[in-house]
């Protein structure tokens, strides 16, 4: 790698052609940027004591020293906005300078139309796309082209090559400008000059060096760069326009964050771990290198992620075909149930295999999305949902597809337990409902379920039927009897005080009565929420309580909850790899002192969660959570203790546990500790929990 400092002109003239790899991201320089080049550009002309503005760095892959004579061109690994900037510039510069009278045409030496175009625009030699000095990537290729051959670019292209080429035309239009000034000032601007070698340096890792400061490249970004960098030009093509492209239309339109979290569960379906999101391309340059470590390629991973995309994108941003599909994933969307996707990528994988039909994909999303909801409405804590589905999938038995899909959520208790019927309903009748973030979803379902016409909630507003006033009038106070303030605070945000209208304002605080028989009043209302309220004599305590009964059943029945013979559960619970270990197969777990101290160690570490299992295997005992965070491994003089926690995270004060993530060792944690009778059994215990808690708060 060569690295010197170089007029920018002089780089453009000096090099055939400079080519923007189809994986960079597409020329995305604002009007604020280029204003801020413009100002820099008149200050450098204005300055004469200025010899030079610096203007960040280009890096490129040059041609190979045995290919001079051919007309190969240099690849911009970095600096190509700046580039692109600057030619643009000098195309409207010439454009400009073409329309002054001949003898104000080189308003500084060498800066006259021709020479602008032959030294920095064109080579005059070359035909086709070779004549160009820079060609840009897909949509904005055409755009440039057009602009260098002095046609005017469509104003209907979506690229920002001709908002910001117009800018500077607009900008030299100026009669008061000194075009000398701009010439001078372009021709003091210097650049870092980083020449590469090809097959000698690495362009991944100076690209990823160069863009560690300034504006953050997206992790689609740096993901297209790694799959696509070190391919070749003919295979970076075809490759790019097979796969690449289409993904990226696919995520047309969605924001860019979206693409980070389909990459995030496409991880967490391929490796088991879920990566931090600050963490994803790392992990899937590491997943990429196990990947093409055997006979597999990189071309092979990237067909794979966009079949992926592809049902992600089905899943998650709506461009499902089938309706009854498209309609449940949106559910999903609307109850804001994302960390499902690592299970259902892998159903809808299933499905477009033919395992499991239309019918059963569409079950198991709606079975997901009474999970989701019951879990939100009983206000059980959502911390542990990422992994509880990141390894969702382990469960399921391909044979028994549907079944075990129950038999799994059935069988999941303390925190990550379905919540039953009676939990269902207790919470509809007592939660507030009111200010419940998924109020919109739910009273939208709830109103048109068994519908074929449904009706469009955004139309409506949230009623209280009880006012929220605290100061209620004589009337209400009438009807509530002499403890109305308590119902009132009571009632006031649960579902038997809630309903719909489009006449919010009309209603305001009055009476029942008067809300019940107005012109749209609940006599008038078309809508299923409101059935029964146009036949009532008051609103009371008694009435709120029927009603949220009524609709509480009505709940229960849209999102129910899986139901399964308990031998069944039995059956379908029972490990697919049972390893048929007991503590008999370790014998250093059967000396008195060594098992008395093993059962306490197991005692108190079920004790940390009904949830937690423990497995006896050949080499040592599993304690698994949502995956094993404790293993003991039985040893003549001690249990070595196996903790699925970084050292570094990990609080011990007195430097008990050791790192052994870099050697082999049995279980599966990174650090281990030792315990034996002689031990601070307390302390130690301290360390297992932390192991437990990281797993469970982790994301």
């Amino acid at each position: 790698m060569k690295a010197v400092d170089s007029h920018l002109l002089t780089l453009l003239k000096k090099s055939s052609q400079f080519v923007v790899p189809i994986y960079q991201r597409v020329y995305s320089w604002q009007e604020s940027e280029c204003a801020q080049l413009w100002s820099d550009i008149l200050r450098a002309g204005k300055n004469d004591k200025l010899g030079a503005h610096f203007t960040g760095s280009i890096v490129y892959v040059a041609k190979d020293q045995s290919t001079n004579t051919s007309s190969e061109p240099d690849l911009i690994i970095d600096g190509q906005q700046r580039v692109t900037t600057v030619i643009l510039l000098l195309a409207a510069l010439a454009e400009r300078l073409g329309g002054l009278p001949e003898d104000q045409r080189e308003p500084w030496n060498g800066f006259s139309p021709k020479k602008i175009r032959s030294r920095y625009l064109l080579d005059e030699d070359e035909d086709g796309d070779r004549q160009y000095k820079l060609i840009l990537s897909q949509g904005d290729k055409d755009a440039l082209i057009s602009i260098l051959q002095g046609v005017e670019p469509k104003t209907n292209a979506s690229t920002r090559v001709v908002d910001n080429f117009n800018f500077f035309r607009t900008q030299l239009a100026d009669p008061q400008l000194d075009l000398a000034i701009v010439c001078q000032g372009l021709d003091k601007l210097v650049v870092v000059d980083v020449t590469l070698t090809r097959n000698v340096d690495n362009p991944q890792l100076v690209f990823e060096a160069m863009n560690s400061t300034g504006k953050k490249l997206s992790q689609a970004d740096l993901i297209r760069n790694y799959v696509l960098m070190d391919l070749s030009p003919k295979q970076q093509e075809k490759l790019y326009t097979a796969y690449w492209r289409p993904m990226e239309l696919d995520f047309a339109g969605s924001d860019e964050s979206q693409f980070d979290q389909f990459a995030r569960h496409y991880l967490t379906i391929k490796t088991g771990d879920l990566p931090r999101l600050g963490d994803i391309y790392d992990a899937f340059k590491d997943h990429a290198a196990d990947f093409t470590a055997g006979d597999e390629t990189i071309q092979t991973l990237v067909v794979e992620l966009a079949q992926y995309a592809r049902r992600y994108c089905a899943i998650a941003l709506g461009k499902e075909i089938d309706h009854k599909l498209r309609q449940a994933f949106k559910d999903l969307d609307q109850i804001k149930a994302d960390v499902v996707y690592p299970f259902l990528l892998e159903a809808y994988t299933d499905y477009e295999l033919g395992t499991i039909s239309r019918d059963e994909l569409l079950e198991i999303v709606q079975m997901v999305t009474s999970y989701i909801f019951r879990r939100a409405v009983c206000r059980t804590p959502t911390n542990s949902l990422n992994k509880t589905f990141a390894g969702f999938s382990d469960a399921v038995r391909k044979g028994q597809y549907l079944d075990s899909v129950k038999a799994h959520f059935l069988s999941m208790k303390s925190y990550r337990a379905f919540p039953s019927d009676a939990e269902f309903r207790s919470a509809l009748l007592t939660t507030d409902l009111y200010n419940f973030r998924r109020r919109s979803y739910f009273l939208r379902v709830l109103e048109n379920h068994g519908r074929k016409e449904h009706v469009t909630i955004e139309d409506y507003t949230i009623e209280h039927i009880l006012p929220q006033n605290e100061n209620l009038s004589n009337d209400w106070k009438a009807a509530l009897g002499e403890d109305w303030q308590e119902i009132q605070q009571r009632y006031l945000h649960t579902l038997g005080n809630l309903t719909l209208t489009g006449y919010n304002s009309e209603y305001s605080d009055h009476p029942f009565a008067k809300k019940r028989d107005m012109d749209g009043g609940f006599k008038d209302s078309p809508l299923r929420l409101n059935k029964g309220l146009g036949q009532l004599d008051t609103w009371n305590d008694t009435e709120i309580e029927t009603r949220a009964e009524r609709l509480a059943q009505e709940a229960l029945k849209i999102w129910t909850r899986p139901e399964l013979p308990d031998d069944v559960i039995s059956e379908l619970r029972q490990s697919r790899t049972e390893s048929g270990f007991t503590i008999e197969d370790h014998p250093n777990l059967l000396r008195p002192a060594r098992r008395e101290l093993f059962e306490h160690l197991s005692n108190e570490t079920l004790a940390l969660d009904p949830a937690i299992t423990q497995h006896f295997l050949k080499l040592y005992v599993a304690f698994k959570a949502e995956t094993n965070f404790l293993d003991v491994i039985p040893q003549k003089v001690r249990l070595r203790l196996s903790l699925n926690i970084p050292l570094e995270t990990l609080h011990d004060e007195r430097e008990l546990a050791y790192d052994v993530s870099g050697k082999g060792h049995w279980g599966n944690g990174p650090t281990e500790v030792e315990l034996n009778e002689q031990s601070d059994f307390a302390y130690v215990m301290g360390l297992v929990r932390q192991a437990y808690e990281y797993q469970m708060g982790g994301e």
